[in-house]
């Protein structure tokens, strides 16, 4: 632990909880809800999920030294009884965000790709400027939101939270909990399908995010999207201001892009900055610089900032690997997929230089009944990235296999083993990606030529 966000007293009090074997004094570091990242000193919620109750794993909690275990069954040594955990860890995390002064910035993003990374590069722009708190890594559920508030310390000079999404009605809560005073849609996207009629059903569901802002808030929205406007009218409902990004005669605008950074327009300044490759970036950066100009921050300083940024491990991460006679590149992007997320990876393909350029992809869910189309749609785009070898796994990706000319086609495989065991060594020159949705488990082929053809990380 290495300083005090609450006291086992203040937690008791606020989530109504019944202090045993503690001190309410007691000092907090930390909430945790996963016992393989508890830290000594964190108080351990024992959250029961759909298929896990952590109660199970309050004595391993206490003993790697949390400072009380929060639960509603069971015994403790040190513990916080409440009615229902998930709904304390909820209590805590709006008392954190009660706590934080109206001067501060709180932002929330959302969006149908590049949420996270977007989210990492608000962390490091407005942590030039001050203490600043971020969600960790993609904690943008029902859980994730409160957690990633009840960690927030109170001396905090910036809060910045993803927020996620699948269903209609998903974001209403968590933006409610979370109070932003600037709101960010980075894209709306073809993806969810399964759970929407149509994409301006997203596009509304995306749009829920305005009604947590705080009076006086702003939303900050994709120019060049087809349902800005609808985006914009919702923002208005609710009383936002409006900001726009992205597209020419936008608030923030992207003037020139390349290999080595960014020119952007920002509300008529011209900034430079050095930026990660990939067009797709740039523009969730621009949404980020109009996050700084609209909270008072230096945009000057926050964009220097971002030289620093790179991508998360599946995220569009790139790799060095080093196969028999010189070098290759991996771009890991192993995450999630969805069309769009597709596109700006295989165009980010398209742009490495290389003798061979090898497309790893795994199936993409939640699309509906285009899912076929939308699998089909991405040979095309394949092609003119000059793509050499398309392996495909999954039972959506026959559909892409089938749409490819014959001689792109390498492996298809029913899983992600099953391509490892029969893969083809990559050569000195080669750029390969790997793209699928997460559930599909690509993520073990990255990890497979990260061993096999050892790794040095390149942050670019």
């Amino acid at each position: 632990m290495t300083g005090s966000i609450w006291t086992l007293g203040e937690i008791a009090d606020i989530t109504g909880g019944a202090l045993s074997g503690v001190a309410p004094e007691d000092a907090v570091g930390g909430i945790s809800i996963d016992t393989r990242t508890l830290e000594s000193g964190d108080a351990f919620f024992a959250i029961q999920g759909v298929s896990m109750d952590a109660h199970r794993f309050v004595p391993a909690a206490l003993e790697k030294g949390a400072a009380a275990a929060v639960i509603s069954a069971g015994e403790a040594d040190r513990a916080i009884r409440v009615p229902d955990v998930l709904e304390a860890l909820v209590a805590l995390g709006r008392a954190a965000r009660g706590r934080i002064g109206a001067e501060v910035p709180v932002v929330a993003v959302t969006g149908s790709v590049g949420k996270t990374g977007t989210k990492e590069m608000l962390r490091l722009a407005f942590g030039a400027g001050g203490a600043v708190h971020a969600s960790a890594a993609s904690y943008n559920n029902h859980w994730g939101v409160p957690l990633s508030l009840a960690r927030m310390p109170a001396d905090s000079e910036a809060g910045i939270f993803e927020i996620g999404m699948n269903h209609a009605g998903e974001i209403l809560p968590l933006t409610a909990m979370v109070r932003p005073t600037i709101a960010i849609i980075t894209t709306v996207e073809a993806v969810h399908l399964e759970f929407f009629e149509s994409v301006a059903g997203i596009a509304d569901a995306k749009a829920e995010i305005f009604t947590g802002l705080v009076p006086g808030g702003t939303a900050i929205v994709p120019a060049g999207s087809p349902h800005a406007a609808r985006l914009i009218a919702a923002a208005e409902a609710c009383g936002a201001r409006v900001v726009t990004f992205g597209a020419e005669g936008a608030d923030v605008s992207l003037v020139e892009v390349d290999e080595e950074g960014v020119i952007a327009d920002v509300f008529g300044t011209r900034i430079a900055y050095e930026l990660a490759p990939g067009a797709h970036i740039a523009h969730n950066s621009l949404a980020v610089l109009a996050a700084l100009s609209v909270a008072g921050r230096d945009v000057f300083e926050g964009a220097a900032a971002l030289s620093a940024w790179s991508a998360p491990k599946g995220r569009g991460r790139r790799v060095r690997l080093r196969p028999a006679g010189g070098d290759a590149v991996l771009l890991d992007d192993a995450f999630n997929a969805n069309p769009a997320a597709m596109a700006a990876a295989i165009a980010a393909l398209g742009r490495v230089p290389a003798k061979r350029r090898i497309a790893i992809l795994g199936d993409m869910l939640e699309l509906g009944p285009s899912a076929d189309d939308l699998h089909r749609g991405l040979a095309p785009l394949l092609v003119d990235a000059d793509t050499r070898i398309v392996h495909t796994v999954g039972t959506m990706t026959k559909h892409l296999r089938d749409a490819l000319p014959f001689d792109l086609r390498g492996i298809h495989a029913d899983n992600a083993a099953d391509l490892i065991a029969r893969l083809d060594p990559i050569e000195a020159g080669d750029a390969v990606l790997v793209k699928a949705s997460k559930a599909t488990g690509l993520s073990v082929i990255v990890d497979a030529l990260e061993s096999r053809y050892g790794m040095e990380r390149r942050d670019v």
